[in-house]
């Protein structure tokens, strides 16, 4: 489907180690486990390392997940290195030193705000996932059970289960694609995306009971602190789909999450529905995304972190 192939960046490799962003979502697991999984199968030849931070157990069904390698460990060199669905260097965390010292450096990413920074990028920023985009440099004839259901766990859950407006008709025939090869679709929906615990539920009626409207109802904001976290003995894995819900809010166009990972320190969650770029505003804060849905890290105040995103949105929506 697409003008590269996998196959063409492993001639004469015989060391591969890859890496996804920190804090690992569906589709960064999806896809670093899809190829992994693709090159362990295919190119037995090759001694391949994959590296992520712990992932959410609810992946733990996906092969190999046991294989993963959480720390890094000085003197490892790699004759090829391969970041997935980070948009910055800075997003392998510590696991640059792999990606700096590498003979050779692949990039596979579909954000808008990606900055190019290995020697060959393969950026697609209207892909719904990286997964997607892994699947058109793979032989399809050569993708198995196992592959097949990582990669359907990265595009559900960076297109929202085919909802968001990433969703292309490319995205829906390689969903169908990868549904051929047997994949268990509703579990993995059901399981990884929309199932929840007692706890989470508590959570999330929480912070949507404390939400607040603003911008004339445009915008809603919402924040979980740390001592609310401690309370329900939750982490950061258990706020998946606050900021989802928030945007669906009749009327709202733009949703803003908050929670606490440090001394006034947040993480900051956007999404969007049709006005606003929330990528534009996730970079100038020093993190990215996607035109619908984008993050980062900023310290302050809930207030203080409120008002100055507030200030960015009123920008694209006069």
């Amino acid at each position: 489907m697409g003008d590269y192939a996998i196959k063409d960046y492993l001639k004469d490799v015989k060391k591969v180690g890859m890496a996804g962003h920190i804090r690992p979502d569906g589709d960064c697991v999806g896809s670093c486990l899809g190829l992994y999984t693709y090159i362990k199968n295919n190119f037995k030849e090759i001694e391949i390392d994959l590296y992520l931070e712990p992932i959410p157990k609810k992946f733990d069904f996906l092969k190999y997940s046991d294989e993963i390698k959480h720390e890094y460990v000085e003197g490892r060199e790699y004759d090829l290195f391969i970041s997935l669905d980070s948009s910055e260097l800075d997003r392998l965390g510590d696991f640059i030193p792999y990606f700096e010292n590498a003979k050779k450096t692949l990039c596979i990413d579909h954000h808008i705000s990606n900055s190019n920074f290995a020697d060959t990028n393969i950026v697609y920023p209207t892909y719904s996932s990286a997964s997607e985009l892994v699947y058109t440099l793979l032989d399809e004839e050569l993708i198995d059970y196992d592959v097949a259901c990582a990669l359907y766990l990265g595009i559900i859950h960076d297109s929202g289960v085919f909802k968001y407006s990433n969703t292309s008709t490319q995205t829906m025939c390689i969903a169908g694609k990868l549904m051929e090869k047997g994949i268990p679709f509703t579990s993995i929906i059901d399981n990884t995306f929309y199932s929840k615990t007692y706890v989470q539920n508590q959570v999330l009626g929480r912070a949507l009971s404390e939400s607040v409207l603003f911008c004339d109802g445009k915008c809603i904001f919402t924040v979980i602190r740390k001592n609310m976290m401690d309370f329900y003995q939750i982490t950061s894995e258990d706020l998946d789909g606050i900021v989802e819900q928030m945007r669906i809010t009749k009327g709202v166009e733009c949703a803003i999450f908050l929670y606490e990972v440090g001394e006034l320190e947040y993480k900051v969650s956007l999404r969007s529905n049709e006005l606003v770029d929330v990528s534009v505003i996730a970079t100038h804060f020093g993190g990215g995304g996607h035109i619908r849905a984008a993050g980062f890290n900023m310290k302050g105040t809930p207030y203080d972190v409120l008002n100055n995103i507030s200030e960015q949105i009123e920008l694209q929506m006069k």
